[in-house]
């Protein structure tokens, strides 16, 4: 049986992380980057949550497979606007002017 506080901390630090990294950055990819940490604390949530519980139908594992699937498909939409933003703008600078 595992400890709780280790994986709790560690999600509540990947979140913290991601939130830092979403709020004080400019570049679209460090703000992207912070999402996917936001994603993998919750994903590490859902496992340590499913495994501490005594759930035959393994859900945490489930919607975590879930969490990813959908992290997965954020990323590819993302990187295509980013790609798309810095062919129109030059740059990926959130901060700065479109003109």
């Amino acid at each position: 049986m595992i400890h709780t506080a280790g994986p709790y901390l560690l999600a509540s630090l990947l979140v913290a992380l991601g939130l830092y990294g979403m709020l004080a950055r400019r570049n679209a990819v460090l703000v992207l980057v912070g999402a996917e940490l936001v994603l993998a604390g919750g994903g590490l949530l859902l496992v340590t949550a499913g495994a501490l519980g005594a759930d035959p139908a393994w859900s945490g594992q489930v919607l975590t497979l879930f969490v990813i699937t959908i992290a997965a498909a954020e990323v590819v939409i993302a990187l295509a606007v980013i790609v798309a933003a810095y062919r129109r703008r030059g740059h990926i600078d959130l901060a700065q002017d479109a003109g």
